[in-house]
């Protein structure tokens, strides 16, 4: 590097991943790649692959495919979201480091813009620094993980390796509690207050847990500081796992299962929300806005409604770019000239 270029450093926001269309066949591409990862799946590869190929994407992308088109707009929420994030966290830490080029790339684990090809592109174009911020806020081996191990896999075939750094999770950050607080609020001053507020988590199986996945606790404790941070009461608000998968048990409760029991219970308003979700997605408008209010008035409960995620409000965007600084300050030292 000559004395007057500047540092190449590449910021890498990752999510989940998502489906190029709400087709069947781009729903299989996708749910064939997701699940074929054992990080999600556990169960030995042979017999997995039997069990997928027969009985999983044979019939479930028919009905996945159908939930992706009544959410689906220009393109897949998640992506959409994903880019504007991009597109901020851009524009505002390039003015924030003018001793850096910065280059702010988005990817998916799974479906495009793939985390590999996004590192194979690296490789053409050698950095000076990669850093790497999965945009989940709880860490667990079924999400993060697999982002770490793509770039465990691209290392050896670098031979000018950048130094990177990894953002583990961001689950009890003062300015994550804050965002997800605000956001409450606001939506609250428009629609009122409800008798309960759920925190409804994406779950992962009891046994992944058992084993050490330490994503349920740092779910709850999200869950807590949030209460805190709101000062609700015990009994005002709770916190639940959703979107099961398979005859296994999850972490509990389950999400559903709790909004029937209101139900029957006459609960006359709820309000949800997704405070591991960087970004709505089929998940959250799909399962959570649409068939879990279908779900609690069918068993008797008042009026429902869907607080939205993070996405690219002003104060989530601030986080993030929060997290990405303290790692930019540091690289001023070694990287900077």
């Amino acid at each position: 590097m000559s004395a007057d270029s500047k540092a190449k450093v590449t910021i890498i926001l990752a999510n989940l991943g998502t489906p190029d269309a709400p087709t069947v066949p781009a729903v299989r591409k996708f749910l064939k790649q997701f699940l074929s990862d054992q990080r999600v799946i556990e169960i030995p590869k042979p017999i997995w692959q039997l069990i997928l190929r027969l009985f999983i994407l044979p019939f479930r992308p028919n009905r996945v495919a159908h939930a992706y088109e009544m959410v689906w707009g220009n393109d897949s929420p998640m992506r959409e979201i994903l880019l504007r994030q991009v597109q901020a966290v851009q524009s505002h830490l390039t003015q924030a480091y003018p001793e850096f080029e910065l280059n702010i790339v988005p990817a998916m684990t799974y479906g495009n813009p793939g985390i590999d090809a996004v590192l194979q592109q690296l490789s053409q174009d050698p950095q000076d620094h990669l850093i790497l911020l999965p945009l989940f806020p709880q860490y667990s081996a079924t999400s993060t993980a697999p982002l770490f191990d793509a770039i465990a896999k691209w290392i050896p075939q670098q031979r000018n390796l950048p130094g990177i750094s990894l953002i583990r999770d961001y689950y009890q950050h003062p300015l994550f509690i804050q965002s997800l607080a605000q956001s409450v609020r606001d939506y609250q001053a428009v629609h009122g207050q409800p008798e309960k507020l759920l925190m409804s988590f994406h779950g992962i199986p009891q046994p992944y847990a058992d084993k050490g996945d330490p994503y349920a606790d740092r779910s709850r404790k999200t869950a807590q500081l949030l209460a805190e941070q709101l000062g609700l009461r015990e009994d005002q608000w709770a916190i639940s796992f959703q979107s099961r998968f398979g005859k296994q048990e999850w972490v509990k409760p389950y999400t559903d299962a709790l909004l029937e029991e209101w139900g029957k219970a006459g609960v006359q308003s709820v309000q949800v929300m997704s405070p591991a979700f960087s970004a709505d997605c089929l998940e959250t408008l799909e399962e959570l806005e649409l068939q879990n209010a279908e779900l609690f008035k069918h068993a008797g409960g008042g009026s429902y409604s869907y607080i939205p995620a993070l996405n690219s409000r002003e104060d989530h965007l601030q986080l993030l770019n929060s997290l990405l600084q303290a790692n930019l300050d540091a690289l001023k030292h070694t990287l900077a000239h």
